[in-house]
């Protein structure tokens, strides 16, 4: 056997297994290309077994180094770290795979060198998964699992509490929800909130603390995408060597916006105007990613030209493709940066944040000079595209001021969230 190479084999039990360990190998075939991915060379099968051949990564799990270290890790190395774990799982997101399984244990670094290169290993338990997908069956580690999973209703944010955990055990060497049973770890992944209390919390970045907060968000609308993380104030000057991918996100947000009322458009652009110079740098690089015109501007097009670049057998696979088709085929006009921040800003993430408060208050300040007017309820109700069987006047009596008949601040930040027909269902009275 070649020496770079580590081969496994996995012995067929039942056919649930066998379909398992196909989909692994279509995944880890169809992902080949990133630095901080396992390498795969190649499958064979015969009638018992699969053999699967892989690059052999001699420096031992992450797992192994942080006992090797006391239990933790400086912030400077675990900014190392983090930063390869995010920049393989924004190109495995992007291509629309979810891992479903990412601990300490699933990467391996490449030689026992301190500063090789971390590899993401163990795809068993990954799945294909579409943007506006959400898979069901409840699979990954009980320390590492996100509550929405034990909901059984997720997408690739799930990862994204893995992360968290991951960084919160880096830094403080301690498992941020633990028990002495499996049922026990659910109970407070889903009801407990990690402590950021004792030693040596106090004593870390804010910006630290600030970034796994950010991930350990049981709302998985809060929480931040793989390529939002690595734009964090926290990672800063830590990734010049890696870049930073596209977001989907980005495409979900835009496609909502543009079937949004006048009215929310131009709230959502007075709330943009409030974002700081970080989550404008990280705004500007998707941006410039669409390749915008001389001029400034991006088509729908741009969209679905964009994602080609970067287009894997894998995005084939999980049906990406089709939803970039879909959102660059909608009409709509040509899009300028400023107009992009309002369509690519996501209201759940920045409500997640303490200076929320600030954002909204000085958001509407800004509306309540450009875009606010006096309204009725009735053409409230049209702007929001509500159904005629919807009472208006009870659950619409407090977005609108009776003072002025304009905007009220509650309507203000009820309109950003958006409206479906579960928010006013929420809102009619018992």
């Amino acid at each position: 056997m070649n020496h770079d190479c580590l081969s496994y084999l996995y012995l067929m039990t039942t056919a649930i297994a066998i379909e398992d360990v196909r989909r692994e190998v279509k995944i880890l075939r169809a992902l080949t290309g990133h630095k901080n991915l396992v390498q795969f060379y190649e499958s064979y099968e015969d009638d018992d077994n699969v053999y699967v051949v892989m690059e052999l990564c001699q420096g031992g799990e992450l797992l192994d180094r942080i006992l090797s270290r006391g239990g933790k890790f400086s912030e400077e190395d675990a900014k190392a770290v983090m930063v390869q774990i995010l920049s393989v799982t924004a190109y495995c997101h992007l291509q629309g795979v979810v891992h479903r399984d990412l601990k300490p244990e699933n990467f391996l670094f490449t030689s026992k060198d301190e500063n090789a290169p971390l590899k993401a290993i163990d795809f068993g338990l990954s799945d294909y998964v579409k943007p506006d997908e959400r898979l069901n069956d409840i699979v990954g580690s009980a320390y590492y699992v996100a509550p929405e999973v034990l909901h059984r209703a997720y997408g690739t944010e799930a990862d994204m509490w893995s992360i968290g955990v991951i960084a919160y055990i880096l830094l403080c060497g301690s498992r941020p929800f633990w028990a002495r049973t499996e049922s026990g770890i659910f109970r407070a992944v889903l009801k407990a909130d990690p402590s950021f209390d004792e030693a040596p919390w106090p004593s870390l970045s804010p910006e630290a603390i600030d970034f796994v907060k950010r991930l350990l968000n049981k709302d998985y609308r809060k929480r931040l995408t793989a390529a939002q993380a690595l734009s964090h104030p926290w990672l800063s000057g830590f990734h010049q060597d890696i870049k930073i991918p596209q977001d989907m996100i980005v495409y979900r947000l835009v496609r909502a916006y543009i079937c949004s009322s006048s009215l929310r458009k131009a709230a959502l652009g007075a709330l943009a105007k409030t974002l700081t110079v970080p989550q404008l740098a990280y705004m500007k690089e998707q941006f410039q990613m669409l390749s915008p015109s001389k001029n400034g501007y991006i088509s729908m097009q741009n969209f679905k030209t964009a994602v080609l670049r970067t287009a894997t057998d894998a995005m084939k696979d999980s049906r990406v493709i089709e939803y970039v088709n879909l959102v660059s085929s909608i009409q709509y006009r040509k899009m300028d940066f400023e107009e992009f921040c309002a369509a690519a800003i996501s209201v759940h993430q920045l409500e997640a944040m303490e200076t929320w408060e600030q954002h909204a208050r000085r958001a509407y300040e800004l509306f309540e000079k450009d875009g606010n007017r006096p309204i009725m309820i009735e053409e409230l109700a049209s702007e929001l595209g509500l159904s005629p069987s919807v009472p208006v006047h009870v659950v619409l009596q407090d977005w609108i001021r009776h003072s002025d008949g304009k905007l009220s601040f509650l309507g203000f930040v009820r309109l950003l969230h958006g409206v479906s027909s579960r928010t006013f269902q929420k809102a009619l009275p018992a």
